[in-house]
């Protein structure tokens, strides 16, 4: 009986995160020349309720996560563009503390 307790408080906690949380996703491209990173550009951040300033922030999150994914050997191409889906998950309540001051 306590298992079955325990194994259905597991299963509501984590998905919980549905309730508090959003998803937003983004586009960026890192383009290669010769093996290595010559730019690294985002497309599109894709959210209906974020402000400019929001997604000019969120933005700058999914650079830097791009950046950490150039040398991932299943995102590296020797010359070309790799593009990136990049997901970012965020609560609800740190989303609306991002304000221009």
């Amino acid at each position: 009986m306590t298992t079955a307790f325990c194994l259905s408080t597991a299963v509501m906690a984590a998905q919980s995160y549905k309730k508090d949380s959003l998803q937003i996703k983004s586009y960026a491209t890192i383009e290669y020349s010769n093996n290595e990173v010559k730019d690294i550009e985002l497309l599109k951040v894709l959210c209906d309720y974020c402000s400019d300033f929001q997604k000019k922030i969120i933005g700058e999150e999914v650079l830097r996560r791009s950046f950490n994914e150039r040398f991932d050997p299943k995102n590296r191409i020797k010359n070309g563009k790799k593009k990136l889906a990049i997901y970012i998950r965020i609560a609800k309540k740190d989303l609306a503390a991002i304000k221009e001051e």
